[in-house]
Protein backbone atom coordinates (compact mmCIF):
# COMPACT_ATOMS: atom_id res chain seq x y z
CA UNK A 1 0.00 0.00 0.00
CA UNK A 2 1.77 3.25 -1.38
CA UNK A 3 2.02 6.37 1.51
CA UNK A 4 -0.95 9.15 1.19
CA UNK A 5 0.24 11.83 -1.07
CA UNK A 6 1.59 15.22 0.85
CA UNK A 7 0.78 16.78 -2.07
CA UNK A 8 -2.05 19.73 -1.75
CA UNK A 9 -5.53 18.58 -3.74
CA UNK A 10 -6.79 20.36 -6.81
CA UNK A 11 -10.47 19.84 -6.68
CA UNK A 12 -11.87 20.67 -9.84
CA UNK A 13 -15.63 21.77 -10.15
CA UNK A 14 -18.36 22.13 -12.27
CA UNK A 15 -22.23 23.15 -11.12
CA UNK A 16 -22.81 19.50 -11.49
CA UNK A 17 -20.32 18.49 -9.15
CA UNK A 18 -20.14 21.25 -6.76
CA UNK A 19 -22.30 19.92 -3.83
CA UNK A 20 -20.97 16.65 -4.09
CA UNK A 21 -16.87 18.61 -3.57
CA UNK A 22 -18.49 20.36 -0.58
CA UNK A 23 -18.93 16.84 1.43
CA UNK A 24 -14.91 16.37 0.17
CA UNK A 25 -14.01 19.37 1.29
CA UNK A 26 -15.51 19.59 4.42
CA UNK A 27 -17.77 21.93 6.08
CA UNK A 28 -15.50 24.82 7.62
CA UNK A 29 -13.90 25.06 4.00
CA UNK A 30 -16.99 24.87 2.30
CA UNK A 31 -18.37 27.85 4.13
CA UNK A 32 -14.69 29.72 3.44
CA UNK A 33 -15.22 29.47 -0.09
CA UNK A 34 -18.75 30.75 -0.20
CA UNK A 35 -17.58 33.66 1.93
CA UNK A 36 -14.94 34.20 -0.37
CA UNK A 37 -17.58 34.40 -2.82
CA UNK A 38 -16.13 31.20 -4.71
CA UNK A 39 -18.87 30.16 -7.38
CA UNK A 40 -18.38 27.04 -9.53
CA UNK A 41 -17.13 28.84 -12.77
CA UNK A 42 -14.40 27.86 -15.23
CA UNK A 43 -11.52 29.22 -14.31
CA UNK A 44 -12.73 30.61 -10.64
CA UNK A 45 -9.62 29.69 -7.95
CA UNK A 46 -10.31 29.51 -4.41
CA UNK A 47 -6.96 28.70 -1.56
CA UNK A 48 -8.67 26.48 1.10
CA UNK A 49 -6.64 26.77 4.31
CA UNK A 50 -6.64 24.57 7.13
CA UNK A 51 -7.17 25.42 10.69
CA UNK A 52 -3.36 26.31 11.02
CA UNK A 53 -3.57 29.07 8.52
CA UNK A 54 -1.59 26.44 6.10
CA UNK A 55 -2.86 25.50 2.42
CA UNK A 56 -5.28 22.92 2.61
CA UNK A 57 -6.72 22.75 -0.85
CA UNK A 58 -7.80 24.41 -4.22
CA UNK A 59 -11.11 25.05 -5.47
CA UNK A 60 -10.67 25.21 -9.70
CA UNK A 61 -13.74 26.04 -11.79
CA UNK A 62 -13.49 23.12 -14.42
CA UNK A 63 -14.53 23.64 -18.21
CA UNK A 64 -16.13 20.56 -19.42
CA UNK A 65 -17.20 22.53 -22.13
CA UNK A 66 -14.10 24.77 -22.90
CA UNK A 67 -10.50 24.52 -22.81
CA UNK A 68 -8.91 22.24 -20.61
CA UNK A 69 -5.59 24.00 -21.18
CA UNK A 70 -6.74 26.50 -18.84
CA UNK A 71 -6.09 24.64 -16.34
CA UNK A 72 -2.35 26.29 -16.84
CA UNK A 73 -3.85 28.99 -14.74
CA UNK A 74 -3.31 27.01 -11.82
CA UNK A 75 0.76 27.04 -12.36
CA UNK A 76 0.76 30.90 -12.93
CA UNK A 77 -1.32 31.68 -9.71
CA UNK A 78 -0.66 28.91 -6.80
CA UNK A 79 2.07 28.99 -4.49
CA UNK A 80 5.39 27.39 -4.42
CA UNK A 81 4.50 23.77 -3.67
CA UNK A 82 3.65 20.36 -4.55
CA UNK A 83 -0.15 19.48 -6.52
CA UNK A 84 -2.11 16.89 -7.14
CA UNK A 85 -5.76 16.15 -8.62
CA UNK A 86 -7.93 15.36 -6.06
CA UNK A 87 -10.74 14.44 -8.69
CA UNK A 88 -10.95 13.97 -12.45
CA UNK A 89 -11.04 16.82 -14.46
CA UNK A 90 -13.41 16.56 -17.62
CA UNK A 91 -9.71 15.93 -19.48
CA UNK A 92 -7.01 15.01 -17.05
CA UNK A 93 -4.58 14.83 -20.26
CA UNK A 94 -4.67 17.99 -21.30
CA UNK A 95 -5.55 19.23 -17.80
CA UNK A 96 -1.90 18.48 -17.09
CA UNK A 97 -0.57 19.46 -20.42
CA UNK A 98 -2.04 22.92 -19.60
CA UNK A 99 -0.33 23.22 -16.30
CA UNK A 100 2.99 22.03 -17.24
CA UNK A 101 3.05 24.71 -20.62
CA UNK A 102 1.75 26.98 -17.66
CA UNK A 103 5.14 26.65 -15.85
CA UNK A 104 7.31 27.88 -18.73
CA UNK A 105 9.11 31.07 -17.94
CA UNK A 106 11.88 32.53 -19.90
CA UNK A 107 14.58 33.37 -18.22
CA UNK A 108 17.57 34.05 -19.92
CA UNK A 109 17.78 38.00 -19.04
CA UNK A 110 15.79 38.40 -15.87
CA UNK A 111 15.44 35.70 -13.29
CA UNK A 112 12.29 33.75 -12.81
CA UNK A 113 10.33 34.08 -9.09
CA UNK A 114 11.94 31.79 -6.50
CA UNK A 115 9.76 28.47 -6.61
CA UNK A 116 7.44 27.23 -8.56
CA UNK A 117 4.34 25.14 -8.74
CA UNK A 118 4.80 21.33 -9.28
CA UNK A 119 2.44 18.84 -10.05
CA UNK A 120 2.53 15.21 -9.37
CA UNK A 121 1.38 12.80 -11.79
CA UNK A 122 -2.03 12.66 -12.31
CA UNK A 123 -3.82 8.80 -12.62
CA UNK A 124 -4.00 7.09 -15.73
CA UNK A 125 -2.05 9.89 -17.47
CA UNK A 126 1.08 9.31 -19.40
CA UNK A 127 2.87 12.02 -17.20
CA UNK A 128 6.49 11.22 -19.17
CA UNK A 129 5.04 11.97 -22.20
CA UNK A 130 3.27 15.55 -21.19
CA UNK A 131 6.47 16.62 -19.74
CA UNK A 132 8.27 16.04 -22.90
CA UNK A 133 6.01 17.37 -24.57
CA UNK A 134 6.24 20.52 -22.41
CA UNK A 135 10.06 20.44 -22.92
CA UNK A 136 9.92 20.15 -26.47
CA UNK A 137 7.73 23.68 -26.31
CA UNK A 138 9.41 25.02 -24.02
CA UNK A 139 12.43 24.46 -26.43
CA UNK A 140 11.10 25.98 -29.23
CA UNK A 141 9.34 29.49 -27.21
CA UNK A 142 13.11 29.67 -25.96
CA UNK A 143 14.61 29.87 -29.04
CA UNK A 144 11.58 31.98 -30.26
CA UNK A 145 12.05 34.75 -27.61
CA UNK A 146 15.49 35.10 -27.89
CA UNK A 147 16.81 38.39 -29.56
CA UNK A 148 18.40 38.74 -32.64
CA UNK A 149 21.95 40.07 -31.46
CA UNK A 150 22.04 36.34 -29.33
CA UNK A 151 20.16 34.46 -32.48
CA UNK A 152 21.57 35.23 -35.18
CA UNK A 153 22.10 32.63 -38.41
CA UNK A 154 25.73 31.01 -37.01
CA UNK A 155 23.17 30.89 -33.42
CA UNK A 156 20.48 29.53 -34.90
CA UNK A 157 22.68 27.01 -37.00
CA UNK A 158 23.89 26.15 -33.44
CA UNK A 159 21.02 25.31 -32.34
CA UNK A 160 20.01 23.12 -35.29
CA UNK A 161 22.97 21.49 -35.36
CA UNK A 162 23.44 20.62 -31.65
CA UNK A 163 19.48 19.30 -31.49
CA UNK A 164 20.18 16.88 -34.35
CA UNK A 165 23.69 15.58 -32.68
CA UNK A 166 21.81 15.08 -29.48
CA UNK A 167 19.94 12.58 -31.47
CA UNK A 168 21.98 11.18 -33.77
CA UNK A 169 21.38 12.89 -36.64
CA UNK A 170 23.25 13.53 -39.67
CA UNK A 171 23.50 16.71 -40.48
CA UNK A 172 24.95 19.34 -42.84
CA UNK A 173 25.90 23.08 -44.01
CA UNK A 174 25.50 25.01 -46.87
CA UNK A 175 26.54 28.97 -46.25
CA UNK A 176 27.22 32.00 -47.98
CA UNK A 177 28.19 31.71 -51.51
CA UNK A 178 28.67 28.54 -51.58
CA UNK A 179 24.45 28.47 -51.75
CA UNK A 180 25.03 30.30 -55.21
CA UNK A 181 27.29 27.67 -56.41
CA UNK A 182 25.07 24.57 -55.07
CA UNK A 183 22.13 26.08 -56.81
CA UNK A 184 20.33 28.04 -53.75
CA UNK A 185 19.98 31.71 -55.35
CA UNK A 186 16.77 32.57 -53.73
CA UNK A 187 17.85 31.98 -50.08
CA UNK A 188 21.31 33.41 -51.09
CA UNK A 189 19.54 36.80 -52.45
CA UNK A 190 17.80 37.08 -49.05
CA UNK A 191 20.57 36.74 -46.64
CA UNK A 192 23.85 38.45 -48.56
CA UNK A 193 23.12 41.60 -46.91
CA UNK A 194 23.49 40.92 -43.96
CA UNK A 195 26.56 40.76 -41.65
CA UNK A 196 26.71 36.91 -40.63
CA UNK A 197 25.98 34.95 -43.74
CA UNK A 198 22.50 33.01 -45.09
CA UNK A 199 22.81 29.22 -44.61
CA UNK A 200 21.06 26.11 -45.27
CA UNK A 201 21.44 23.29 -42.32
CA UNK A 202 20.05 20.06 -43.24
CA UNK A 203 19.43 16.88 -40.98
CA UNK A 204 18.35 12.92 -41.26
CA UNK A 205 17.28 11.06 -38.86
CA UNK A 206 15.26 7.35 -39.27
CA UNK A 207 16.47 4.69 -41.19
CA UNK A 208 16.51 5.45 -45.03
CA UNK A 209 13.34 2.89 -46.19
CA UNK A 210 11.32 4.62 -43.40
CA UNK A 211 8.23 6.32 -44.66
CA UNK A 212 9.60 10.11 -45.69
CA UNK A 213 8.78 12.62 -43.48
CA UNK A 214 10.33 16.08 -44.28
CA UNK A 215 9.99 19.21 -42.32
CA UNK A 216 10.69 22.96 -43.51
CA UNK A 217 10.75 25.47 -41.16
CA UNK A 218 11.16 29.43 -42.35
CA UNK A 219 14.44 30.68 -40.05
CA UNK A 220 14.76 34.76 -40.79
CA UNK A 221 16.30 35.57 -37.32
CA UNK A 222 15.49 39.31 -37.82
CA UNK A 223 13.27 40.89 -40.02
CA UNK A 224 13.98 44.52 -41.25
CA UNK A 225 11.94 43.84 -44.39
CA UNK A 226 14.96 45.02 -46.32
CA UNK A 227 14.93 48.16 -48.49
CA UNK A 228 10.89 47.89 -48.31
CA UNK A 229 11.73 48.17 -44.69
CA UNK A 230 9.14 48.11 -42.49
CA UNK A 231 7.94 51.05 -40.09
CA UNK A 232 9.43 50.69 -36.51
CA UNK A 233 6.35 48.79 -35.37
CA UNK A 234 6.31 46.57 -37.93
CA UNK A 235 9.91 45.50 -36.59
CA UNK A 236 9.84 45.29 -32.71
CA UNK A 237 8.73 41.72 -32.29
CA UNK A 238 10.41 40.62 -35.84
CA UNK A 239 13.13 37.88 -33.50
CA UNK A 240 9.83 35.91 -34.08
CA UNK A 241 10.10 35.59 -38.08
CA UNK A 242 12.27 31.69 -37.29
CA UNK A 243 9.21 31.26 -35.72
CA UNK A 244 8.65 28.73 -38.33
CA UNK A 245 11.95 26.74 -37.69
CA UNK A 246 11.74 26.63 -34.09
CA UNK A 247 7.94 24.57 -34.87
CA UNK A 248 9.68 22.89 -37.24
CA UNK A 249 12.55 22.03 -34.58
CA UNK A 250 9.65 21.31 -31.79
CA UNK A 251 8.08 18.94 -33.96
CA UNK A 252 11.64 16.88 -35.03
CA UNK A 253 12.39 17.22 -31.68
CA UNK A 254 9.21 15.06 -30.81
CA UNK A 255 9.42 12.82 -33.30
CA UNK A 256 13.28 11.81 -32.58
CA UNK A 257 12.92 11.22 -28.91
CA UNK A 258 9.97 9.22 -29.71
CA UNK A 259 11.37 7.14 -32.60
CA UNK A 260 8.75 7.34 -34.49
CA UNK A 261 9.71 5.26 -37.65
CA UNK A 262 10.14 7.14 -40.21
CA UNK A 263 13.02 8.73 -41.96
CA UNK A 264 12.83 12.38 -41.29
CA UNK A 265 14.36 14.85 -43.04
CA UNK A 266 14.14 18.72 -41.26
CA UNK A 267 15.29 21.52 -44.10
CA UNK A 268 15.94 24.78 -42.19
CA UNK A 269 16.95 28.10 -44.53
CA UNK A 270 18.37 30.70 -42.50
CA UNK A 271 18.42 34.18 -43.11
CA UNK A 272 18.45 37.62 -41.17
CA UNK A 273 17.20 40.09 -43.94
CA UNK A 274 18.96 42.91 -43.48
CA UNK A 275 20.14 46.34 -45.38
CA UNK A 276 23.32 46.54 -47.20
CA UNK A 277 24.75 47.44 -50.61
CA UNK A 278 24.14 44.01 -51.20
CA UNK A 279 20.70 43.77 -50.47
CA UNK A 280 18.02 42.48 -53.12
CA UNK A 281 16.12 45.28 -54.64
CA UNK A 282 12.65 45.89 -55.46
CA UNK A 283 12.22 45.10 -59.09
CA UNK A 284 15.41 42.23 -59.15
CA UNK A 285 14.34 39.60 -61.09
CA UNK A 286 16.36 36.18 -59.48
CA UNK A 287 15.98 32.30 -60.94
CA UNK A 288 14.83 29.65 -58.55
CA UNK A 289 16.60 25.98 -57.50
CA UNK A 290 13.24 25.41 -59.85
CA UNK A 291 14.48 27.17 -62.42
CA UNK A 292 11.62 29.78 -62.21
CA UNK A 293 12.28 33.51 -62.30
CA UNK A 294 10.94 35.58 -59.52
CA UNK A 295 10.53 39.53 -59.85
CA UNK A 296 11.02 40.89 -56.23
CA UNK A 297 7.77 42.64 -55.72
CA UNK A 298 8.56 43.47 -52.16
CA UNK A 299 12.00 42.62 -50.20
CA UNK A 300 9.22 42.62 -46.91
CA UNK A 301 8.46 39.21 -49.20
CA UNK A 302 11.35 37.26 -48.20
CA UNK A 303 9.87 34.49 -46.46
CA UNK A 304 8.33 32.76 -49.34
CA UNK A 305 11.99 32.96 -51.20
CA UNK A 306 13.58 31.56 -48.77
CA UNK A 307 11.08 28.24 -48.59
CA UNK A 308 11.06 28.05 -52.05
CA UNK A 309 14.43 26.78 -53.03
CA UNK A 310 14.29 25.18 -49.84
CA UNK A 311 11.10 23.45 -50.68
CA UNK A 312 12.10 22.45 -54.24
CA UNK A 313 15.13 20.80 -52.58
CA UNK A 314 13.29 18.84 -50.09
CA UNK A 315 10.93 17.93 -53.00
CA UNK A 316 13.35 16.50 -55.23
CA UNK A 317 13.25 13.14 -53.28
CA UNK A 318 9.69 13.14 -53.42
CA UNK A 319 8.56 12.55 -49.72
CA UNK A 320 5.62 10.88 -48.72
CA UNK A 321 4.90 13.96 -46.47
CA UNK A 322 6.12 17.23 -46.58
CA UNK A 323 5.08 20.13 -43.74
CA UNK A 324 6.41 23.52 -44.08
CA UNK A 325 5.87 26.13 -41.39
CA UNK A 326 6.45 30.07 -41.76
CA UNK A 327 5.59 33.58 -39.84
CA UNK A 328 4.74 33.96 -43.52
CA UNK A 329 2.21 36.62 -43.45
CA UNK A 330 -0.12 39.51 -42.09
CA UNK A 331 -2.68 38.89 -44.12
CA UNK A 332 -3.28 35.30 -41.87
CA UNK A 333 -3.56 37.03 -38.69
CA UNK A 334 -6.27 39.75 -40.26
CA UNK A 335 -7.92 36.45 -41.42
CA UNK A 336 -8.32 34.41 -38.33
CA UNK A 337 -6.26 35.95 -35.67
CA UNK A 338 -3.41 35.43 -33.77
CA UNK A 339 -4.25 32.00 -31.98
CA UNK A 340 -5.09 30.41 -35.00
CA UNK A 341 -3.14 29.35 -37.90
CA UNK A 342 -4.65 28.58 -41.27
CA UNK A 343 -3.13 25.77 -43.14
CA UNK A 344 -3.25 24.87 -46.65
CA UNK A 345 -2.89 21.31 -48.78
CA UNK A 346 -4.38 19.73 -51.73
CA UNK A 347 -4.51 16.70 -49.78
CA UNK A 348 -8.21 15.83 -48.67
CA UNK A 349 -7.07 12.97 -46.44
CA UNK A 350 -3.89 15.09 -45.11
CA UNK A 351 -6.51 18.06 -44.23
CA UNK A 352 -8.87 15.37 -42.23
CA UNK A 353 -6.65 14.40 -40.25
CA UNK A 354 -5.01 17.56 -39.33
CA UNK A 355 -8.08 19.23 -38.89
CA UNK A 356 -9.12 16.21 -36.22
CA UNK A 357 -5.76 16.25 -34.91
CA UNK A 358 -5.12 19.74 -33.89
CA UNK A 359 -9.18 19.77 -32.25
CA UNK A 360 -7.82 16.46 -30.21
CA UNK A 361 -5.29 17.88 -28.75
CA UNK A 362 -6.29 21.88 -28.19
CA UNK A 363 -3.69 23.04 -30.56
CA UNK A 364 -5.61 25.02 -33.04
CA UNK A 365 -5.65 25.48 -36.70
CA UNK A 366 -8.13 26.36 -39.54
CA UNK A 367 -8.07 24.95 -43.21
CA UNK A 368 -7.87 27.81 -45.97
CA UNK A 369 -8.36 27.05 -49.69
CA UNK A 370 -5.28 26.72 -52.31
CA UNK A 371 -7.82 28.95 -54.72
CA UNK A 372 -6.41 28.51 -58.26
CA UNK A 373 -8.08 31.72 -59.44
CA UNK A 374 -6.07 33.70 -57.45
CA UNK A 375 -2.81 32.53 -58.83
CA UNK A 376 -3.07 35.15 -61.29
CA UNK A 377 -2.13 37.84 -58.85
CA UNK A 378 0.90 36.25 -58.77
CA UNK A 379 1.73 37.04 -62.53
CA UNK A 380 4.71 39.33 -63.57
CA UNK A 381 4.86 40.79 -66.85
CA UNK A 382 8.62 40.00 -67.22
CA UNK A 383 9.20 36.60 -64.81
CA UNK A 384 7.59 33.74 -64.46
CA UNK A 385 5.90 35.01 -61.32
CA UNK A 386 5.96 38.61 -58.21
CA UNK A 387 6.56 37.11 -55.20
CA UNK A 388 4.30 40.05 -53.58
CA UNK A 389 1.23 41.05 -55.75
CA UNK A 390 -0.04 44.20 -55.58
CA UNK A 391 -3.38 43.45 -54.53
CA UNK A 392 -4.41 43.88 -51.10
CA UNK A 393 -6.55 41.01 -50.91
CA UNK A 394 -5.81 37.02 -50.36
CA UNK A 395 -2.39 37.59 -48.71
CA UNK A 396 -2.02 34.58 -47.17
CA UNK A 397 -3.82 32.45 -49.75
CA UNK A 398 -1.40 34.03 -52.49
CA UNK A 399 1.75 33.74 -50.43
CA UNK A 400 0.64 29.53 -50.17
CA UNK A 401 -0.01 29.09 -53.60
CA UNK A 402 3.60 30.79 -54.42
CA UNK A 403 4.67 27.93 -52.24
CA UNK A 404 3.16 25.40 -53.61
CA UNK A 405 4.67 25.84 -57.28
CA UNK A 406 7.88 24.53 -55.52
CA UNK A 407 6.41 21.69 -53.61
CA UNK A 408 5.94 20.19 -56.19
CA UNK A 409 7.13 16.73 -56.38
CA UNK A 410 5.76 15.51 -52.64
CA UNK A 411 3.26 13.14 -52.39
CA UNK A 412 1.42 15.65 -49.82
CA UNK A 413 2.38 18.66 -48.70
CA UNK A 414 0.98 21.26 -46.50
CA UNK A 415 1.32 24.80 -45.48
CA UNK A 416 1.32 25.91 -42.21
CA UNK A 417 1.44 30.22 -41.72
CA UNK A 418 1.89 30.31 -37.79
CA UNK A 419 2.08 33.42 -35.78
CA UNK A 420 4.33 31.89 -33.22
CA UNK A 421 4.01 34.51 -30.65
CA UNK A 422 1.08 35.30 -27.64
CA UNK A 423 -0.11 39.10 -27.89
CA UNK A 424 -0.86 38.91 -24.66
CA UNK A 425 -0.59 36.11 -21.58
CA UNK A 426 -2.37 33.12 -21.82
CA UNK A 427 -3.43 30.49 -18.96
CA UNK A 428 -1.21 28.19 -21.04
CA UNK A 429 1.57 30.67 -21.69
CA UNK A 430 2.97 34.04 -21.07
CA UNK A 431 3.38 36.71 -23.58
CA UNK A 432 6.22 36.08 -26.38
CA UNK A 433 6.72 33.08 -27.88
CA UNK A 434 4.92 30.02 -29.08
CA UNK A 435 4.59 26.94 -30.67
CA UNK A 436 1.58 26.43 -32.84
CA UNK A 437 0.18 23.19 -34.82
CA UNK A 438 3.41 21.58 -33.46
CA UNK A 439 1.82 19.36 -30.45
CA UNK A 440 -1.42 18.38 -33.16
CA UNK A 441 1.02 17.38 -35.55
CA UNK A 442 2.71 14.86 -33.86
CA UNK A 443 0.11 13.27 -32.37
CA UNK A 444 -0.98 12.71 -36.27
CA UNK A 445 2.18 11.52 -36.85
CA UNK A 446 2.86 9.61 -34.24
CA UNK A 447 -0.63 7.64 -34.80
CA UNK A 448 0.32 7.10 -38.74
CA UNK A 449 3.80 6.09 -37.95
CA UNK A 450 4.03 4.97 -33.92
Amino acid sequence: MSAPSLAVPIWFVTPANWLETQGAIGANAARFASACGFEPKPGRLQLLPNEAGALAGVLFGDAPDGDPLGAGKLATSLPAGLYRFANAPADPRLCALGFLLGLYRFDRYKAAPNGLAKLEAPEGVDFPALERLAAAVAFGRDLVNTPANDLGPQALENAVTALARAHGAKVETIRGDELFARNFPLIHAVGIAAAEPPRLVEFTFGRADAPKVTLVGKGVVFDSGGLDIKPASGMEIMKKDMGGAATALTLARLIMETKLDVRLRVLVPIVENAISARAMRPGDIVKSRKGLTVEIGNTDAEGRLILADALSYAAEEAPDLMLDFATLTGAARVAVGPDLPPFYTDDEALAIDVARYAAASRDPVWRLPLWRPYDAMLESPIADLNNAPGSPFAGSITAALFLRRFAEGAKSWAHFDVYAWNPKARAHGPQGGEIQAARGLFDLLAARYG
